[in-house]
């Protein structure tokens, strides 16, 4: 009896080996592939002078490039979500890959500033779909609990230096090779991921049902007149007719598609997800946190540039702080769960964030590198690290399988208006 128990014993022993590292596979593919679409949001602002000089952008023009991606990114990410549910998110994210792949290469050839632009907007549909996959995936993979917020830590680690990584290359790129280089870069990274995803992503559990049209298309349309508005205001302001009426669209579209949730039998955004008071303070938490970080990586990358006359890579590198500790104190995260709970580590880290920002908005023409911009980008870091995964974990907690493609969706819609809104 007692070598076959110890045989049974060994084997349950291997087979869970082999699940954690099938589990630990599954994570560095999503998580890669979540980095991918991180980079590209950041990855070309260091580069847009030399875009601009080498395409005959007009300044208006130049803008585009950053809010076709953001446009297509926010409009489509519900409906990328409740595909996920019911095509499965394994084949959604393959799906998303080959599109964010196809291009990337299009932006990494393009001859014209329209040739750019499109292949922009495409890039932002493959983003919608892989960004509520990836956390879709990690959520169903990892229990609640600890080893969910050890998963959902590393995303926000990716989700923080991500932003930074991507200034530092695109201004490397920009500077010693070409801006191409950033987007040409993404090809053999996405064939290489979906060949990974096709050996060793499980297909989730596929759920029968309609897609809610009528809800995926009013969503659709109604995010992207929203998200539309608002990055129209950016050069013409908030009283353009062109804004008021995009906006006023977004609104009204929205609304309608609320009503039609709240009648559908199966929702594309089941409105039970925002009848928990924490899931909901967890959105808009996380609305205005990257309303505040977007705003940060946009407007101190010009300032660097511009004011203190840094050429792109230096730019790049002097970021390099923020990450570093955005990186560190993601790791930290899990243990101080455990120890403190969510809601007493993100009153710290939002607090450090404020602080961070109010020390950087002091630095003049003739700031020093160390005290005026070093050290408070570290401060922004630590609180950018620390906020992150608990407001994802807080986004997603106590949602049914079924419902953590729709969940991580509105996670994302509500990180994108943020990043939208704030700039």
């Amino acid at each position: 009896m007692t070598p076959n128990i110890n045989q049974r014993m060994v084997k349950n022993m291997n087979n869970t080996h082999i699940y954690n590292q099938e589990r630990n596979w599954v994570l560095a593919i999503v998580l890669t592939s979540y980095l991918m679409i991180v980079l590209d949001i950041s990855i070309v602002i260091t580069g847009l002078p030399n875009i601009q000089r080498g395409l005959g952008f007009s300044p208006v023009a130049l803008s585009w490039i950053q809010n076709a991606y953001l446009l297509c990114f926010g409009g489509f990410l519900l409906l990328g979500a409740r595909a996920g549910d019911l095509l499965g998110r394994k084949r959604m994210l393959l799906t998303g890959l080959a599109l964010f792949t196809a291009a990337s290469l299009a932006v990494g050839l393009a001859q014209t500033s329209a040739w750019l632009i499109g292949a922009r907007a495409v890039q932002g549909i493959g983003a919608a779909i892989i960004a509520p996959s990836v956390l879709a995936l990690i959520s169903t993979t990892f229990s609640e609990g600890k080893e969910r917020t050890r998963a959902l830590a590393y995303y926000s680690m990716v989700a923080g230096a991500g932003s930074g990584l991507g200034l530092v290359l695109g201004g490397y790129f920009a500077e010693q090779i070409s801006w191409r280089i950033g987007f040409l870069m993404n090809v053999p990274i996405g064939r290489a991921l979906i060949a990974s995803a096709i050996r060793i992503v499980r297909e989730s559990e596929l759920h029968t049902g309609d897609l809610d049209v009528f809800g995926a298309l009013t969503s659709t349309l109604g995010m992207v007149c929203l998200v539309f508005g608002i990055v129209h205001a950016a050069d013409s302001g908030w009283t353009s007719p062109q804004t008021l009426a995009s906006v006023a669209s977004g609104v009204v579209l929205l609304g309608i598609f609320v009503s039609i949730e709240s009648r559908a039998g199966q929702p594309i955004m089941p409105l039970h997800l925002f009848a928990s008071r924490q899931r909901s303070g967890a959105y808009v938490a996380r609305m205005l946190f990257l309303g505040g970080m977007v705003s940060f990586f946009y407007f101190t990358t010009q300032y660097l540039q511009n004011v203190l006359g840094y050429t792109p890579f230096q730019a790049g590198l002097a970021f390099l702080p923020m990450s570093i500790m955005t990186f560190i104190a993601a790791m930290l995260v899990p243990g101080f769960t455990c120890r403190f709970g969510n809601a007493r580590i993100l009153s710290v880290a939002l607090a450090l964030t404020a602080i961070g920002l109010l020390w950087l908005s002091a630095a003049g023409d003739h700031a020093r590198f160390a005290f005026d911009i070093a050290l408070p980008m570290a401060v922004v870091g630590l609180g950018n690290g620390l906020s992150l995964g608990p407001l994802t974990v807080a986004g997603v907690a106590g949602v049914a399988d079924r419902d953590q493609g729709s969940a991580s969706g509105v996670v994302n819609v509500f990180h994108q208006l943020g990043g939208s809104l704030g700039l």
